[in-house]
């Protein structure tokens, strides 16, 4: 069996799920001396290839949005082409909770069939597909979980990573926990699809800094996508905002909010109410021009619909952005947030 003479982990993490196993997995390498490179995506996309000579094995970690991998680091994947041939594997850490003494698991989506489809056929020899539940870090949609539940979801995924270390360092191939749950991945698809392609914009448009906000300008530095901007000298998320929650549980003074007043009625009106209306209207306008297209009014009426809903969505992101400099409104804002409170725990793993 000839021995992997290097590490590379290419890593997405927003409050260190994925970093951590990372982490793990590249200590258990150096015991095995190992030549381990743990690098996050956005350093690895700017800097030059590693100089690796010898057997290298390559590994994606990245945290699971919307039932897939992060956009950017799709893009990363889909463009990947160092040390060909080499044997890779797959991580995705999702949202795993804990009810008593009952560990329950994550959903992968597409997270883990899309890129071992992808780096298969790039001519990579994908070892092992795994999923790691530890505690879910969606802050926008849920409290952080307590802390002595996050230590034992910690404990317990640091015992499975280590053994799974040492299963690849063997060549020993794993995959039956992504293919155990396959049937139910592949019916999220339509929901995968749908936070690609409309879902992450809603969410990157959700965000806000209350007057709590003292200008350190931390959240601006630590975005991992560099999705953070000041415009009015107030931060202001961009539509390459990834939702990966890293602003929001890293923020000293607790500034950054959902804006759930905005964020419920947008999910709920305008899909069900306001979208279907003015693309039928659109629809009907335009087919006095082009007769043919009533015929394919479904497909259009359907694709207008959510381009309605990201141009009526980003227009009253820059108007609520605007009148954010009046302070009555920024503290009605945060006064119909739900993160503002204080039982709304922030996370970052331990």
């Amino acid at each position: 069996m000839t021995r992997y003479q290097n590490l590379l982990i290419i890593y997405y993490s927003g409050t260190g799920n994925a970093k951590r196993v990372s982490e793990w997995i590249g200590a258990k390498a150096t015991e095995e001396r190992i030549h381990a490179i743990i690098v996050p995506f956005w350093k690895f996309l700017k800097e030059p290839l590693p100089d690796l000579t010898g057997n290298t094995l390559i590994g994606f970690c990245s945290a699971t949005h919307g039932f897939n991998l992060p956009h950017s680091f799709l893009k990363l994947i889909f463009r990947f082409r160092a040390f060909p041939g080499s044997d890779v594997f797959i991580i995705n850490t999702r949202a795993g909770m804990k009810i008593s003494k009952l560990f329950i698991p994550g959903l992968s989506g597409l997270a883990q069939i899309l890129p071992a489809m992808v780096l298969w056929l790039k001519g990579y020899h994908v070892r092992a597909m795994r999923p790691v539940d530890l505690p879910s870090n969606w802050i926008s949609l849920h409290p952080g979980l307590k802390k002595e539940v996050v230590e034992s979801m910690v404990v317990r995924w640091k015992s499975k990573i280590d053994k799974l270390s040492g299963d690849l360092f063997k060549r020993k191939s794993s995959y039956w926990t992504a293919l155990v749950t396959l049937p139910v991945d592949i019916l999220l698809l339509p929901i995968a699809i749908g936070y690609e392609l409309i879902g992450r914009y809603i969410i990157a448009k959700s965000f806000f800094a209350t007057d709590k906000c003292n200008d350190c300008h931390l959240c601006l530095k630590a975005c991992p996508t560099k999705s953070i901007i000041l415009k009015d000298q107030r931060p202001f998320w961009k539509l390459t905002c990834e939702s990966c929650m890293h602003c929001m549980n890293f923020c000293p003074q607790r500034a950054i909010e959902t804006n759930h007043n905005i964020l419920i009625p947008f999910l709920w009106i305008l899909p069900v109410f306001v979208n279907p209306w003015i693309a039928s209207q659109i629809v009907n306008l335009t087919s006095q021009f082009v007769p043919d297209l009533l015929s394919l009014s479904p497909w259009i009426s359907m694709t207008l619909k959510w381009v309605v809903m990201i141009i009526l969505f980003t227009a009253t992101y820059f108007v609520i952005h605007y009148l954010m400099h009046f302070r009555f409104l920024r503290k009605l804002m945060r006064w119909t947030t739900l993160t503002q409170f204080r039982f709304w725990r922030r996370y970052r793993i331990p």
